[in-house]
């Protein structure tokens, strides 16, 4: 793919994932308002235990993804793809009928119920769809892929703006809205992957014997990923745990503002899987280090609309403003986040070092675990388990990245050195200075490390231009 054709990509997933900023901004600070703080909570635990349903295909939809990753679609195995789908779906859904009658006869009370009945629907249409989406990636269908990403966005944002015109005051027709989005996108994707479902499958046995060998290639990515959530998940569920619901869906609503800016940065990792499997090997090093300059100089400056958002979201909901202080140590969330998901999570798929990735997780879960226990149940301190959470990022970021840089052979100590103290001087800022002096603080240390990456910069404009000329 040339320059010309990687922008177009791009520009297909930013335009969705656009789309999709603009409905999670809307959706994260209109509910809030419309819903009581007890209420809201109960929505953000309904969303935090179907971000936790992911891990039931085992590996399965990661093995396609692994295995396939770079293949043109019209030379897929539709008889193996159509009998994959067929037996995927099918075991999603028995999964969430467990789940859904289990809900019925054991939990309570009806508020706890309704989120567990909602997530058990939620694995069936959620699972269903993300297989869908896997395959349309990993041929590279971006525009599909993006189309289908929309559809969904789309039709969650206006089933919620039906629900809170019908008058909507509980976070139930909040939670039925964010289904009816996964229906839609499913039902489109199988619209767009309808060629691998027409012709006749393999054999039921044949398809057993495929899926299992997809598992075993992506239980590792599976668990990493499953890791990768329950860092901050230990800290998030012993928040609810230790305090409220009202305490948990506050938190959880700052961590939501912090993480709009990444809808942007998946743009670009979404197109960059695909094609770094089709690059020469030998190319990969020099593109991890343009790819990353192009990333943190305008990431890290992106940590002055922290100023703005929280003067702006305390006026807007004025009964979170008191969890909005929380914001000045979540922010810098995005910084590690952003690099792991678009440069660090996609360079180890491509170079198959999933088994690394697990590593780097399994040992931040663990040390989430430590930290867990002496902020949260030891000094019952909300502002160092909240800490705790960008600290456990920044570590498990800089770990990996010290062991890729080992493997494509560069040199990124000095880089990991700067962001570090430029995310120190922003937290540091924020919450001991705040407001314009603080802003200013940072303003002064961001410009002192575009002095020190001068260089780098020349270098990045330079190939960008020499990319377009020649496209």
């Amino acid at each position: 793919m040339n320059f010309k054709q990687g922008l177009k990509s791009v520009g297909y997933v930013f335009l969705s994932n656009f789309i999709s900023f603009v409905i999670s901004a809307l959706i994260t600070f209109l509910v809030p308002k419309k819903l009581g703080v007890d209420s809201y909570g109960y929505f953000q635990l309904y969303l935090f235990y179907s971000n936790y349903t992911g891990f039931l295909h085992f590996g399965w939809a990661d093995g396609i993804f692994l295995r396939y990753g770079g293949e043109y679609y019209d030379k897929l195995n539709k008889r193996i793809f159509g009998g994959q789908i067929r037996l995927y779906c099918l075991v999603e859904l028995i999964f969430g009928v467990v789940v859904i009658i289990y809900a019925c006869q054991f939990v309570t009370p009806q508020e706890r119920r309704q989120v567990v009945i909602l997530t058990g629907i939620s694995i069936f249409l959620s699972l269903s769809r993300t297989l869908l989406l896997y395959i349309l990636q990993c041929t590279n269908r971006i525009k599909e892929y993006s189309i289908m990403t929309m559809t969904e966005k789309v039709v969650y944002v206006l089933a919620v703006a039906i629900a809170l015109l019908a008058g909507a005051t509980t976070f139930f027709p909040i939670g039925c809205a964010d289904l009816v989005g996964k229906a839609s996108a499913l039902g489109f994707g199988l619209y767009q992957c309808r060629t691998l479902l027409l012709e006749k499958p393999v054999s039921f046995f044949r398809s057993l014997q495929e899926a299992k060998e997809n598992i075993s290639v992506g239980c590792k990515l599976m668990f990493a990923t499953l890791a990768s959530m329950l860092i901050i998940g230990f800290v998030r569920i012993s928040i609810e745990n230790q305090w409220d619901v009202a305490t948990f869906g506050k938190v959880s609503l700052t961590m939501s503002v912090s993480n709009l800016l990444m809808v942007f940065i998946r743009a670009v990792a979404l197109v960059m899987f695909p094609m770094l499997r089709r690059t020469d090997e030998s190319k990969l090093s020099g593109i991890y280090s343009k790819m990353r300059t192009c990333l943190m100089i305008p990431l890290l400056g992106m940590l002055v609309f922290y100023y703005p958002a929280k003067v702006i979201l305390s006026a807007w909901l004025p009964q979170y403003a008191d969890s909005l202080i929380y914001m000045a140590l979540l922010f810098p969330m995005c910084v590690f986040e952003s690099k792991m998901s678009m440069l660090i999570e996609t360079y180890m798929k491509t170079l198959r070092k999933e088994k690394w990735l697990l590593i780097v997780n399994l040992t931040t879960v663990g040390l989430s675990v430590a930290c867990t226990g002496v902020t949260v149940y030891w000094l019952h301190s909300l502002d160092l388990a909240v800490v705790s959470i960008v600290a456990l990022l920044a570590f498990r970021c800089v770990l990996a990245e010290t062991l890729l840089s080992h493997a494509i052979e560069i040199n990124v100590k000095k880089d990991i050195v700067c962001e570090l103290a430029l995310t120190v001087i922003f937290i540091s800022a924020s919450w001991f200075i705040g407001g314009l002096a603080g802003l200013a603080v940072y303003l002064v240390a961001y410009v002192v490390y575009l002095f020190i990456k001068r260089k780098s910069m020349v270098e990045m404009i330079s190939m960008i231009k020499t990319k377009m000329i020649r496209s």
